[in-house]
C-alpha cells in the first residue's frame, strides 16, 4: 500500500484510511475478507474502532475503511504486523490495484472527522496551473485549526474526467470556517482561471449525530450497521403512526401531497433527533451500542437478534391495527 502520513496536530490518537477498488463481481467476498481485517486487527493494543463506507455508485466500486488506534506507535504496529501483512496477501486478488492509505495522526477522535471531497472541471491546457494553485489552497488550510489533510487525485481515463481533492478537518465547525473564510473565497476567484466548474460534498458517518456516547474526547459511535439497524428500528414505527395520523389529517384537510410528505419527514427527523434515538434507543441498546462496552461476537449477535425480534413485532402490531 502506498501510506502517506501528514504533520501531528498536537493529539494522541492516529487513524488510518485506506481505499481500495474492488473487483466488480467480487463485492461479497471482499466483505467476508475485510470482516477477518476487522476480527484481526481488534487483537491489537490501542485499536479503538473502525469504519467501512461502501462506494456511492456502482461504477466506482471504491471502498474506504477507517482503523482508529489511541497513538501512532500502536497504529504503526498494526500496519507493520506480519498479521496484516497475511491478510493482504489473501485478498490481492479482490482488487482491481494495490490499495492506497492515508495515515492521520493526531487531532481529534477519528469519529468526529469530517471529509469535503471537492471536484473541479479544469480548463484544457490549465492543469499545471491548477495544481501550483491546488498547492497554493493547501498551505492556506493548513493554517486553519482543526486541518487534518488533503490529497488531490487527477482524472481517470475513461472513467472520470474531472480532478479531485479531499480534505479532512476534525469538526464540522471546523470545516465550515474554513469553506466560508475569506481566503478560501480569494483563492476561488484566482481558481475560476483554471477550472470551469467546481462541486463539493461533505462526508460524515450517515447517522452519526444521532449516536453519541460520552463527552468530548471519550465520545464515540458505534458501527455503520448498528447506526443503520437502529434508525431503522425508531423510523418504522414513526413513519406508520404518523401516516395514520397526521398524514392522513392532512389528506383530510386538502393539503397537497407533496406537501403532507415534507411536513411529515420533519416531524419524524424531529421525533428521532430529540426523542426516539437519544432518550429510548440509544439507552434500552447501550450496552449494544456503546462503543466504551467490551466487544464481543455474542453481543454483537445478541443485539442483532432483540432488534430483528422488535422488527418482527412492530410489523405484526401494525399488520394486525392496519
Amino acid at each position: 500500500m502506498d501510506a502517506s502520513a501528514n504533520r501531528d496536530r498536537g493529539g494522541a490518537g492516529a487513524t488510518v484510511v485506506t481505499s481500495q477498488k474492488v473487483v466488480a463481481g467480487y463485492e461479497e467476498d471482499y466483505k467476508r475478507w475485510q470482516e477477518q481485517v476487522n476480527r484481526a486487527v481488534r487483537d491489537f493494543d490501542g485499536f479503538e474502532g473502525t469504519e467501512l463506507y461502501p462506494p456511492e455508485s456502482e461504477e466506482d466500486n471504491q471502498w474506504v475503511v477507517v482503523f482508529r488506534f489511541a497513538g501512532l506507535d500502536q497504529l504503526s504496529a498494526w500496519l507493520r504486523s506480519g498479521t496484516r501483512r497475511e491478510l493482504l496477501h489473501e485478498g490481492r486478488e479482490l482488487f482491481e490495484e494495490e490499495p492506497s492509505q492515508e495515515v492521520l495522526s493526531g487531532g481529534e477522535p477519528a469519529q468526529q472527522a469530517v471529509t469535503a471531497v471537492v471536484s473541479h472541471e479544469v480548463k484544457p491546457g490549465r492543469e499545471r496551473d491548477f495544481v501550483a494553485w491546488q498547492d497554493k489552497t493547501l498551505k492556506t488550510q493548513e493554517k486553519y485549526p482543526g486541518f487534518m489533510g488533503s490529497e488531490l487525485f487527477a482524472p481517470v481515463e475513461g472513467i472520470q474526467d474531472r480532478w479531485v481533492v479531499v480534505f479532512r478537518f476534525d469538526t464540522r465547525e471546523h470545516l465550515d470556517q474554513w469553506l466560508k473564510s475569506e481566503a478560501r473565497r480569494k483563492l476561488l476567484d484566482e481558481g475560476r482561471h483554471y477550472f470551469a466548474t467546481y462541486d463539493v460534498r461533505e462526508i460524515a458517518s450517515a447517522f452519526s449525530g444521532w449516536f453519541r456516547f460520552g463527552k468530548g474526547e471519550q465520545a464515540g459511535v458505534p458501527p455503520n450497521w448498528k447506526q443503520a439497524m437502529s434508525v431503522l428500528l425508531a423510523l418504522y414505527p414513526t413513519v406508520m403512526v404518523l401516516n395514520l395520523t397526521v398524514g392522513r389529517a392532512l389528506t383530510n384537510a386538502g393539503v397537497p401531497g407533496y406537501l403532507g410528505l415534507f411536513i411529515s419527514n420533519v416531524l419524524s427527523v424531529g421525533i428521532l433527533t430529540w426523542v426516539l434515538m437519544p432518550m429510548v434507543v440509544n439507552r434500552a441498546f447501550s450496552f449494544w451500542l456503546s462503543p466504551d462496552r467490551p466487544r464481543s461476537r455474542r453481543v454483537d449477535v445478541a443485539g442483532a437478534a432483540v432488534v430483528g425480534l422488535c422488527y418482527a413485532v412492530l410489523i405484526t402490531i401494525f399488520g394486525l391495527t392496519t
